[in-house]
């Protein structure tokens, strides 16, 4: 920092202390320029005369109230004016004191606004060029009378330009800060949109595999000691199904790595393309499924592809949990127009049918995702028992911003 930066910075600290020292300096100023005699033989030249005492108590009321510019700029401008007034009437040769009116306008163009600043100097510059041409026993074209208007011109024009400099920079700090927290709070948006979606997809993979590994141990522990063969095949099941869900928590914690990591073993994601292959799992533990197609081989996105795989898991893994024993499911995909809708109906009966009676997170998550694809959710329970969850997802679309309304 330089030394100029120090003593700036310190001026900053103390506003008073550099509003006494700029009076001082201005009272010294008047009080030598009081000195010269703009009438000598050779023109402007000094000369050892002393100042009348009215001009130096001017002087001194002038300097005096510069102590206090911040505080009142207008009152101080209006005694210093007056001060000003006073010794271009009564004085000759008139001493200095307009300085201290200078100041005073320069102050009040940094404080205030710019039609204020300049109808206060237009008023000012009139009232005390107006006085020093008529009250002194100068010709009133004299360059006096002419300075007193170019210095209180020059002193409102100074502080305007001022004041439009430190609004000018405070227009750019505050755009920079306001730019920091909107940066920030779209990254904290974007962690949480990741989070929450590497939670449903932990969900949806943990409660969809874990469900199926409890059915076929229940079913291998019933069956172990009177029918060994079909407590083998349930193992079977139980491994596959342990393996499918290490396979797809391994991808999806892998999207947590950073760059530097090794790299995960990344597989397509799920679709419906594989819907054959979910409903097996599911008849392998003893859900009867039943799964309808009519969309004609629809080329879905790959995020409407996912969410119409994870609703129907989903919604499978409820029936399975819920729904009883002797449930049956039917899923049934569609298009229709723009969009692909996905129906999961069962006929269940258990005393712990709703889904959402023990507390979890399925039907939350399924309309999360079909929300973020601007598609709709429909679930319940249907007239006779049973449930139903409907999923309307638009073929083309495009992920739902923060802003939008759900």
């Amino acid at each position: 920092m330089t030394a100029f930066d120090r003593a700036r910075c310190q001026a900053k600290a103390h506003p008073s202390a550099l509003d006494v020292t700029l009076a001082a300096a201005v009272l010294v100023c008047m009080v030598a320029g009081s000195f010269v005699d703009p009438h000598g033989d050779n023109g402007v030249s000094w000369g050892i005369r002393t100042p009348d005492p009215l001009s130096l108590i001017l002087m001194v009321i002038g300097a005096a109230a510069l102590v206090k510019r911040r505080r009142a700029p207008m009152l101080v401008l209006a005694v210093t004016a007056t001060a000003s007034l006073v010794e271009s009437v009564t004085s000759d040769p008139r001493a200095p004191v307009a300085m201290c009116a200078v100041v005073a306008l320069f102050t009040v163009a940094v404080t205030t606004d710019r039609s204020t600043t300049w109808r206060v100097a237009l008023l000012t510059m009139t009232v005390l060029t107006g006085a020093a041409m008529l009250g002194g026993p100068l010709p009133w074209y004299a360059q006096e009378n002419l300075g007193i208007f170019a210095w209180t011109g020059m002193a409102a024009a100074a502080g305007d330009a001022v004041r439009s400099r430190k609004e000018f920079v405070h227009a750019i700090r505050e755009r920079a800060e306001r730019a920091e927290r909107t940066r920030e709070e779209e990254a904290r948006r974007r962690v949480a949109e990741e989070r929450l979606r590497i939670a449903r997809d932990l969900h949806d993979v943990v409660a969809h595999h874990i469900a199926l590994v409890n059915v076929q141990a229940g079913v291998a522990a019933h069956v172990m000691d009177k029918r060994p063969d079909q407590a083998k095949e349930a193992l079977a099941h139980v491994r596959e199904a342990s393996r499918s869900a290490l396979n797809e928590l391994r991808a999806t914690v892998g999207l947590l790595r950073q760059s530097g990591d090794p790299e995960a073993p990344t597989e397509p994601a799920p679709g419906l393309d594989r819907l054959e292959e979910l409903a097996g799992t599911f008849r392998n533990a003893g859900l009867h499924v039943e799964v309808a197609r009519a969309d004609n081989g629809t080329d879905l996105p790959a995020a409407v592809d996912l969410a119409a795989y994870r609703v129907i898991q989903e919604a499978l893994t409820n029936v399975q949990k819920h729904a009883g024993t002797e449930a049956k499911a039917e899923v049934s995909v569609v298009r229709v127009g723009p969009n692909v809708e996905v129906t999961v109906l069962d006929n269940g009966s258990g005393e712990d049918h709703d889904p959402d009676s023990g507390g979890g997170h399925g039907l939350l998550g399924m309309r999360e995702r079909v929300t973020a694809l601007r598609g709709t959710l429909t679930t319940g329970p249907r007239y006779g028992g049973g449930f139903r969850v409907h999923a309307i997802l638009p073929v083309k679309t495009r992920p739902r911003a923060s802003g939008d309304p759900v």
